[in-house]
């Protein structure tokens, strides 16, 4: 396990995660993507052989659409998700709006926004393409995904404030507990 070809053979194989995705897709939103712990859990559940998935605290469904900035409408999209596969935690985001919970500059793209979460290993997104093909990204490559390791993306590492953040997060999410091979980095700066 150490391509992106490795990644997405694994998500194609989940029935369940291909299902989400077409769902997701199915909404036929504007640069859309399921991203964050919907890639990184299902790859490092793999890597330490657990049988059963650890469970989400959501699924995050991103998109950009700078024309209706409505968060209503995310709530909305929620519902439907909701409707075509009950009892999931779907979490809709239009991500030309969500600069604005951390103050950075607006956002160009879904991958921009993306690239610009708070840990690297999380800065993935996948999705079906128009011919119906998955497409994985991660902008800062997936080296620390596949070495378990958590680090903070550049955006948050070079601010301070950001970094406060990262660190709460890291305290809250309690990766090392689900998964004990993962290594969370203090936030020191990488060369």
């Amino acid at each position: 396990m150490k391509t992106k070809e490795d990644i997405l053979n694994l998500i194609e194989k989940d029935g369940w995660m291909m299902e989400v995705l077409r769902t997701a897709e199915s909404l036929q939103l504007p640069d859309w993507w399921v991203c964050a712990g919907f890639v990184r859990s299902k790859f490092w559940d793999h890597l330490h052989g657990y049988a059963d998935r650890t469970p989400l605290g959501d699924i995050d469904v991103i998109y950009f659409d700078e024309n209706d900035l409505d968060e209503e409408l995310e709530k909305d999209y929620e519902r439907q998700l909701g409707r075509l596969m009950p009892g999931l935690p779907w979490s809709v985001k239009n991500q030309a709006r969500m600069h604005e919970v951390n103050a950075l500059p607006p956002y160009r793209s879904a991958v921009d926004a993306i690239s610009q979460f708070p840990e690297t290993a999380t800065a993935l997104g996948a999705k079906l393409d128009e011919h119906g093909e998955l497409e994985l990204t991660a902008p800062h490559g997936m080296d620390d995904l596949i070495r378990m390791k958590v680090c903070p993306t550049p955006a948050f590492e070079k601010d301070e404030r950001l970094m406060e953040i990262y660190h709460q997060r890291v305290e809250s999410k309690k990766w090392t507990e689900k998964w004990p091979k993962v290594e969370v980095a203090a936030g020191i700066k990488r060369h």
